[in-house]
């Protein structure tokens, strides 16, 4: 980024000087920044599987994949802080009906630095690097777990909601169950021991199982709101990406388990069992694929109304534009290197292309409103006096 863009971005503005103090920084943050890093690493990631050599390109996806880390760590670090320093008020996300589902974003946002570990990682730092993955990925099966249970759980106890203001953000929490079993489809090839392997990959198939038809249900849902009520408030627009992501998640999860599974299996003593799972893992994520296909160009169409009818108010909820984009580009990658047809390849770079474009609009704008603090805005306590 050039001197002029730098000084454009933070143009007019001293730091934070929309906040009072900057200890609001802590006091306002919110589980909704941690869609940032999903983003951001599967960004990476995508640029890691561009289908032709471009000088660079592998050095500038480490990169990514590195400053995420020390997003997610100082994401972290922030929200931890605040659980210490406003505790009361902290804890009054789980009542909130919007904000509380962005939990899932933790555990989604951490599955992109494991499989980091393993697409950069084990060139640069070889085998030494799976232990860690392997026990980041079970951190991230526990709170995905959580995340999918609770959060719903939350939903049918404590907090308030209508089917007029449904959005597909209902489906953040319960998502992140199947990015992690398609980490741990990665994962498992890697781990020396065989019965390990299996463990691993039987783990991945209920986090799979345990998300899906879940997000598929939910999906069915929102195709009946959309339909009596129409298209939410334009400040949720980028919410109508969102179906993408489990769509996308769950092709790729079958492709990528499916894919090892032969192996796997036959390490003990399954043989026949691995042979059906990689037929059972293709035709679904063929099936899963075209369906994804269908709701990224019904998003696209609703976007570019949403953009006709006037300027989108932009929020943390645009990062919607870029995870759920970003895995049905992997998922449409990965497939090119299953199937000799050159569709698939060439449709892959071209969603590349267009992830990165959208990640550096949207990564521009957040710098520029976490520079002047006005995305520091908890909408939990944004009634409330300090």
């Amino acid at each position: 980024m050039s001197d002029q863009k730098i000084a454009a971005i933070f143009a007019g503005a001293t730091p934070l000087n929309a906040l009072k103090e900057p200890t609001e920084v802590i006091r306002q943050f919110t589980p909704n920044w941690f869609a940032a890093t999903m983003g951001t690493g599967i960004l990476s990631l995508s640029l890691a599987q561009f289908p032709w050599p471009v000088p660079g390109l592998q050095a500038i996806a480490e990169g990514l994949w590195m400053f995420n880390i020390l997003l997610f760590v100082l994401f972290s670090m922030i929200y931890l802080a605040r659980w210490i320093m406003y505790f009361d008020e902290a804890k009054r996300v789980f009542g909130h009906s919007t904000v509380s589902m962005f939990f899932g974003t933790i555990p989604m946002g951490m599955a992109t630095i494991i499989n980091g570990l393993l697409v950069f990682g084990l060139p640069r730092w070889g085998a030494s690097v799976v232990p860690i993955a392997e026990v980041l990925w079970w951190l991230d099966v526990a709170m995905a777990l959580l995340c999918g249970v609770c959060i719903p759980y939350m939903m049918f106890t404590r907090q308030e909601h209508r089917i007029d203001q449904m959005t597909a953000v209902w489906l953040l929490p319960v998502v992140a169950a199947e990015v992690a079993a398609v980490s741990g489809g990665l994962l498992a090839p890697h781990i020396a021991d065989v019965h390990t392997q299996l463990y691993v990959v039987i783990t991945s198939y209920v986090l799979w199982a345990y998300s899906v038809p879940i997000a598929l249900s939910i999906l069915v849902i929102l195709l009946l709101r959309m339909a009596l009520h129409k298209l939410p408030h334009e400040s949720m627009a980028a919410s109508s990406w969102l179906a993408l992501g489990p769509i996308g998640t769950g092709s790729l999860g079958m492709l990528v388990i499916g894919g090892d599974a032969p192996a796997i299996f036959a390490a003990n003593n399954m043989a026949m069992l691995g042979n059906i799972a990689q037929g059972v893992g293709f035709v679904s994520g063929i099936l899963f694929w075209g369906c994804g296909l269908w709701w990224m160009l019904l998003a696209a169409m609703i976007t570019i109304r949403y953009c006709r009818n006037g300027a989108i108010p932009f929020n943390l909820g645009w990062w919607g534009f870029t995870f759920p984009l970003g895995v049905y580009t992997v998922t449409t990658l990965k497939l090119a290197t299953l199937i000799d047809i050159a569709f698939f390849k060439v449709f892959g770079a071209v969603l590349v292309i267009a992830l990165a474009l959208m990640w550096s609009l949207v990564a521009v704008k957040t710098i520029r409103g976490a520079w002047r603090g006005t995305l520091f805005v908890s909408p939990c306590i944004s009634g409330l006096k300090k």
